[in-house]
């Protein structure tokens, strides 16, 4: 092919063919580097130990630690305090109250409902009262078990139901999606039922946990290196708190070790309270609380209680449906009011209801404020729908995974959300079809079904085949947006930098990917460099499994921005049509000529053209009218589908789950490799949420499940002893993404609802499928063994 292209203008007919099916194929090889398994760019260094963290940073002299002193009380107020003997513990350097902060709020919208150090009134065991300053962090933390602080009690908040029975004070206005009119649906229904469901917490388990390091610099301006999931609205609240412009505030962020939500806003008041700190002592301060004061302090999975009726007909198919999400949000407003918002925008999971009503109750208790967590609400208000088709399978004696497919979404007028969106690309039916076949869903569940009935023994086995159809944005419009910056060095090597954050879910590399793939060069000739306010501006929470689509478009963009200015300028310098220029494997095909990327930036630069850009994306046909329950909150929907087999011992009500088949889809993958990871990671995050992790508050308030010891993640032996995770590589995303590729971070979450239904079918097999289990989540082995007893106790009643 050089040969040909060495010819000169004077070409046949035959040459340009040649020349043109060249240029064809740099088209083709111009994405190489994206939809490839490329690895984690920082996963050498994690291995080796090597990967510098927040608290990795060296300290510079004359560091400080703080440490928090916390309420030991959930409800009353602040009668008398002596902070006296904490003064004159050995190290200590300052004592920080809130009564010394003018802007005393840590509050996400900035409502004034969350203090940073509270002055009064005590809103959960653990609140943050008084902030010590010292040589070390143990002296630090030591010092703060020296303060006296005197109460005036009240009986606590705990739960959703107690929030009912106190009369339903809520943190935010909830809202109401409402589609047709389905109160008459359910009253003309053939058969009809209600019922409630418990959906428990989860603790966010970070491997790293909240951490800021504040260094004060010149004329007052601060840099905070902040284990941060929005650097943005972290550098906002510092500079409130400082009472500084936004511009003297840097916060940076080049890593974290885990985040899954826990850290977009509560992240915020750890990295004010340090730089105000700082600020007053003109020292560099460190704040890292231990594991179990991070567990006691923060916010996590909200609690729900899902209350629901619907009316069906004897073939399973859902005539009307009502739901009431009651959330235990905590004492703050927080995220509670969009968390419960996306509950509802998923309280349909992947199936029409024909009329429907779902109501969002964000109630205030007397715990620590409920967070961010994987999956938005999304996870709880899908897990009120399973139900729904759970309950409505066993009532009619049908397969679930039958009720299921009837009551998918489909053509005509089977298309409409319950907040009058459109679903225009529903692809789950293909993979539901291609799952029963890889995983031979029927003839397990017939066997598995023969055996549990023949059983004699004590153990039973479940089986279920569960769907997820999940929508991809942020509800709240505005935060639909993103920035890049792109530096083009002389020897052809790239400088990037964009607004999202790594927490370890791999964004970096896909959006290195990205701009290495514009300019036809290796992924390592990209540098990826921390994400700070200095660079990129303004910037959205990575969240929302936002981060790749829209980051890696932003990008995307700057990147095209620089190659058109290569192109424009290679074109009149070579005299060639741009057409006739394309980008690949570090080459540029130039007419008949190829060059290196190298050399054509030395001579862009040569000839002053610049090379550096930004990049802005915001996601388009999105918006939404809370209101009104009507929009189109979200740009697309990402699908999948998983079988879960289980089996359980009815005498303990100790489990394995035996085997996990997952199929699915994130558009045309940019990494298939991270994706593969990222589904297989979310599903053993979800399985913990369902299974085993347990969140515990005593009648006092006291989180009980506060440490590794006593708060159960899943570990290798609770995974699947056969897992099978396959990519859908023939779904596109219908939109124009990011190389028509999809979100992966938050779907594969609630694929575990599959093991889930797989416990309630073991369970439902010890009464032969005549009763519902009811099961609450998290089906620890407890809730398994009574649940079994109490089929069994019924049963037998009602024989």
């Amino acid at each position: 092919m050089n040969e040909v292209l060495a010819r000169g203008s004077d070409r046949s007919h035959d040459d340009q063919a040649k020349v043109e099916g060249a240029a064809a194929l740099s088209d083709a090889h111009e994405h190489a580097p994206v939809h490839q398994p490329k690895r984690h760019d920082s996963a050498h260094l994690h291995v080796a130990g090597r990967a510098p963290y927040t608290d990795d940073l060296p300290e510079p002299p004359g560091t400080l630690h703080a440490y928090l002193g916390l309420s030991t009380i959930a409800n009353g107020r602040i009668r008398a305090i002596d902070l006296e003997k904490v003064r004159r513990q050995p190290g200590v350097r300052a004592v920080i109250t809130g009564d010394e902060l003018s802007h005393n709020d840590a509050s996400a919208w900035q409502i004034g409902d969350e203090p940073f150090l509270t002055t009064g009134k005590i809103d959960f065991l653990g609140q943050p009262i008084f902030m010590v300053i010292a040589d070390s962090r143990k002296a630090a933390r030591h010092a703060c078990a020296h303060a006296h602080i005197q109460y005036d009690e009240e009986a606590p908040i705990l739960t959703v139901d107690e929030a009912r029975d106190a009369g339903g004070k809520t943190v935010i206005d909830g809202m109401t999606l409402e589609r047709g009119d389905a109160d008459a649906a359910i009253a003309g229904a053939p058969r009809k039922l209600t019922g409630s469901m418990l959906i428990g917490g989860q603790d966010h388990f970070y491997l790293e946990g909240q951490i800021a390091f504040a260094v004060p610099g010149e004329d007052g301006t601060m840099t905070v290196y902040s284990s941060t999931q929005h650097p943005s609205e972290t550098q906002m609240l510092i500079a409130h708190t400082l009472h500084r412009p936004a511009a003297m505030v840097t916060v940076e962020v080049r890593r974290m070790g885990g985040a899954f939500g826990g850290k977009e806003s509560q992240a915020n008041l750890f990295a004010a309270l340090a730089a105000f700190a700082a600020d007053r002592l003109g020292v560099p301060i460190k704040i890292r609380p231990d594991r179990d004061d991070d567990m006691v302090a923060t916010g996590k999975r909200h609690d729900f209680r899902a209350d629901y009726e619907v009316g069906f007909d004897d073939d399973g198919r859902v005539h009307g449906v009502k739901f009431v999400y009651g959330a235990r949000c905590g004492f703050s407003a927080d995220l509670s009011g969009p968390v419960t918002d996306r509950a509802l925008f998923h309280c349909d999971n992947a199936y029409y209801w024909p009329a429907v009503r779902a109501v969002s109750q964000p109630l205030f208790t007397n715990t620590v404020s409920n967070t961010a967590f994987r999956g938005f609400g999304g996870p709880q208000g899908m897990m009120g729908a399973e139900r729904v088709i759970d309950e409505v399978a066993f009532a009619t004696g049908l397969d679930p995974l039958e009720v299921r497919q009837r009551n998918f979404y489909g053509e005509g007028d089977r298309t409409t959300t319950p907040y009058h969106q459109q679903v225009e690309d529903f692809i789950l039916p293909r993979i539901i079809d291609e799952l029963l076949e890889s995983s031979k869903y029927e003839h397990r569940r017939k066997a598995l079904q023969e055996a549990n009935r023949s059983a004699r023994g004590f153990k039973r086995r479940g089986i279920a085949l569960t769907p997820v159809k999940f929508g991809i944005s942020f509800t709240a419009t505005h935060l639909n947006q993103a920035g890049a910056l792109v530096h083009v060095y002389t020897d052809g090597s790239i400088h990037l930098n964009h607004g999202g954050t790594e927490m370890g879910q791999g964004l970096n590399t896909k959006v290195a990917q990205v701009v290495a793939a514009v300019f036809g060069v290796p992924l390592e000739q990209v540098r990826i460099t921390a994400t700070s306010t200095g660079k990129v501006p303004n910037t959205s929470a990575t969240a929302a499994s936002s981060g790749a689509d829209m980051n890696g478009m932003a990008a995307k963009i700057a990147a095209e921005t620089i190659r058109q200015r290569l192109v424009d300028y290679a074109a009149e310098e070579h005299g060639v049509p741009a057409e006739q220029i394309a980008f690949r494997e570090s080459n540029v095909l130039i007419g008949n000529r190829e060059v290196l990327f190298s050399d054509l930036v030395k001579e862009a630069y040569a000839a002053r053209i610049q090379l550096s850009s930004t990049g802005y994306y915001r996601t388009p046909k999105i918006h939404w009218d809370r209101a009104s329950g009507k929009g189109h909150p979200f740009y697309y929907f990402a699908y999948g589908a998983a079988v879960a087999e289980v089996e359980i011992d009815t005498l303990t009500g100790e489990y394995t789950v035996e085997r996990v088949d997952i199929l699915h889809e994130t558009g045309k993958s940019l990494n298939p490799a991270i994706d593969i990871g990222q589904i297989e990671g979310g599903f053993a995050q979800g399985m913990g949420w369902l299974t085993t992790e347990e969140l515990v508050w005593d009648e006092k308030g006291r989180l009980r499940t506060h440490a590794p010891s006593t708060y159960k993640i899943p570990v290798a032996s609770d995974m699947p002893r056969e897992f099978n995770v396959r990519l859908a590589d023939w779904a596109r995303a219908n939109e124009p993404t990011v190389f028509r590729s999809k979100a992966v971070g938050e779907p594969p979450f609630m694929l575990a609802m599959s093991v889930f239904h797989a416990l309630s079918d073991a369970v439902a097999s010890v009464a032969h499928h005549m009763i519902h289990p009811r099961l609450d989540a998290p089906a620890t082995p407890e809730r398994i063994l009574m649940a079994v007893e109490r089929l069994r106790a019924e049963a037998k009643t009602e024989s």
